[in-house]
């Protein structure tokens, strides 16, 4: 069982992955209200508790614990948990306002680069060309192949976060992660269609599922 050090303090992975988890339900419920709020809606309005103030916590609760399973060190898991942390906020917004805002996808470019070229990222060490691939072609593949569908078809944020995702994970990982969102969103919104909850014409934003492909990008082993 792998053990985690900080201060003097050892914490087994399981007590961790408790503790995170503990903290991402917390945070998913305070970034549900953030994303109620901010950015402030045109009419003033601040959404009521609902669905999505259950979906978020879990999300982040899930991602959060699952993490300690999967690195080895406490600098890895201050990494990739304060990323965790980042799409759990994205994730209340885009649900919210159907909105990526730039304030958190253009920072978290940054931090990724950093952490790949510094050799602090063990997904990607020895591999930085493939993630900059990562991060170039894939967005950019996404927004080509939306051109013909006019403007609207794939949100830039999106495109953005995608950036991030391809710097993190590196080039297999975040496809994999982009078919997992992919296949979440078309069970997501089979059922919806079968439960009449949605049209073929309604828009679901993309955005929530790439986030989900993200954190498996992460978590997965390949």
């Amino acid at each position: 069982m792998t053990t985690f050090e900080a201060g003097g303090l050892t914490v087994d992975e399981r007590s961790l992955a408790v503790i995170l988890g503990v903290a991402g339900a917390a945070w998913g419920l305070v970034a549900d209200r953030i994303g109620a709020r901010w950015p402030a809606h045109e009419d003033g309005r601040a959404r009521a508790v609902d669905w999505r103030t259950l979906v978020v916590p879990l999300l982040g609760a899930v991602a959060l614990a699952a993490l300690p399973l999967r690195v080895t060190d406490l600098g890895q898991v201050l990494l990739f948990g304060g990323y965790f942390l980042a799409l759990t906020l994205l994730l209340a917004t885009d649900l919210d306002q159907r909105l990526l805002p730039d304030l958190v996808t253009l920072p978290l470019i940054g931090v990724t680069l950093i952490a790949a070229v510094a050799g602090l990222n063990p997904l990607v060490a020895g591999q930085l060309g493939w993630a900059v691939l990562a991060a170039l072609a894939i967005p950019g593949f996404l927004f080509a192949i939306s051109i013909p569908f006019g403007t609207g078809a794939i949100g830039i944020g999106d495109l953005k976060l995608l950036v991030s995702v391809g710097l993190l994970t590196g080039l297999a990982r975040s496809i994999a992660g982009l078919v997992v969102g992919a296949l979440a969103a078309g069970a997501v919104i089979g059922v919806l269609l079968v439960l009449r909850r949605v049209t073929l014409r309604a828009y679901i934003p993309f955005g929530p599922f790439l986030i989900i492909g993200a954190f498996w990008a992460v978590l997965v082993r390949l």
